[in-house]
């Protein structure tokens, strides 16, 4: 009778545990990079923002950000998201990318803002950035499947 103790015929239970370890400490090592990433794109479009402006004219009131501050960061979150689906499963991805950017934000916002309206931005980055990193992702995930 042969008794199976799940670990691999060939080598063992001592290397089958060290390759877990081993794809553990790849998964924290990727999604630390992942949050650096995508912290460090808040940092580079948003993080200097320079307030609200007043146009003289009509008494329009613009800001915190500029359009292209945010197009821009957009575009790169997407890139990050696409080329992090590409190499990693979009379950780790997604969640990394939405809790970095929205604690980012949220930390800046809520240092700066008297009104407490940023707990309502807040929201509305997590659900933008969750929902686009999830489908971004996936994306490029999936066609990552696709074309092997």
């Amino acid at each position: 009778m042969i008794v199976s103790t799940g670990a691999h015929p060939v080598t063992g239970p001592a290397d089958d545990d060290r390759g877990v370890q081993m794809t553990r400490t790849r998964t924290l090592l990727a999604g630390v990079l992942l949050a650096a990433a995508t912290i460090g794109t808040w940092a580079a479009w948003l993080g200097w923002e320079s307030g609200y402006s007043t146009d003289p004219r009509t008494g329009a009131t613009t800001g915190p950000y500029a359009v292209w501050q945010v197009v821009g960061a957009v575009l790169t979150l997407v890139v990050v998201a696409a080329v992090a689906g590409w190499l990693l499963s979009p379950v780790l991805v997604a969640p990394v990318m939405t809790v970095a950017f929205t604690a980012a934000w949220s930390g800046h916002a809520a240092a700066t803002d008297d009104s407490g309206l940023w707990v309502v931005g807040a929201v509305l980055v997590l659900f933008g950035t969750g929902v686009g990193s999830t489908l971004v992702s996936l994306g490029t995930h999936l066609l990552r499947r696709r074309t092997r």
